[in-house]
């Protein structure tokens, strides 16, 4: 009998020298086998991953400009409709989806390279 299991597939999207540089590095992976974008941020020395997509209006977070962050560099924009999120937590503070919050990636950070961890289905006999 043939079982479907989940295991983990870890793809490299950027390494910490490229978030230095630039803050920001973009991605696309594939969740229920749709292709999305997703972006990769280093805030206050932590790195983090989400979906770029505003909770508002399923828009880009970046006009594809690859600019997620406020003037400030404090916060997460979206350039639509102004929604400010929480970069380490993802979370809305201020805008029309207020308490909603951005899908949230799994990433691994070894030896200076970040890698998405990427559910991947596997069947076993």
């Amino acid at each position: 009998m043939d079982v479907n299991s989940r295991s983990r597939a870890r793809r490299l999207i950027a390494t910490i020298q490229d978030l230095e540089r630039e803050s920001t590095a973009k991605f696309t992976f594939k969740l229920e086998g749709i292709s999305r974008d997703g972006f990769v941020a280093l805030f206050d020395g932590e790195v983090v991953a989400y979906e770029n997509l505003c909770r508002h209006i399923p828009l880009t977070i970046d006009y594809g400009d690859n600019r997620f962050f406020t003037t400030d560099a404090r916060h997460f924009v979206c350039q639509t409709h102004g929604a400010i999120y929480e970069p380490l937590s993802g979370l809305c503070v201020r805008g029309p989806c207020e308490g909603a919050s951005l899908r949230k990636l799994e990433i691994a950070v070894s030896e200076g390279k970040i890698f998405l961890l990427e559910e991947t289905n596997e069947i076993r006999g």
